[in-house]
């Protein structure tokens, strides 16, 4: 393979490989949600819709802004993307954090959901996130 058409091959092929990851990352939650004897409370859902969201907001956000190189016609407006950036892996790491946090409460008590629910809610967490950074490596507005 010619390294020198990664870039191009990566562009064709990331999107189908983000979204396989970010399928595969709710596949795992309502698997766990389906396959579980007690009700899943809606708490448990959040950490995967907040990493969904969080997916969203840093690739609203082109890799070719964050550059040292960038212009804006207003001002100052790199620390913004930054800023916007900094907030979405804030709401990245506190989803990936709650859980974990719901994997242990899981494990730890048996009037809940089973340990599964916990270990899938923690995949779907990482696997969105990956998908997110995946689409965001991948996609460029040429």
């Amino acid at each position: 393979m010619d390294h020198n058409n990664f870039p191009a091959v990566w562009a064709a092929v990331g999107p189908g490989v983000s979204g396989a990851v970010f399928g595969a990352a709710w596949w795992f939650w309502v698997d766990a949600v389906v396959c579980s004897a007690a009700a899943v409370p809606f708490l448990h859902y959040l950490p995967g819709l907040f990493a969904s969201f969080a997916a969203l907001m840093f690739n609203c956000v082109k890799r070719e802004d964050i550059n040292d190189n960038y212009y804006s016609p207003y001002d100052d407006s790199e620390w913004r993307l930054k800023l916007w950036l900094f907030i979405s892996y804030v709401v990245s790491f506190v989803s990936l954090a709650a859980a974990v946090g719901f994997l242990v409460q899981d494990a730890l008590t048996n009037a809940g959901p089973s340990t599964w629910t916990g270990i899938a809610g923690v995949l779907q967490t990482v696997f969105v996130l990956i998908s997110g950074l995946i689409y965001w490596t991948c996609h460029s507005e040429d």
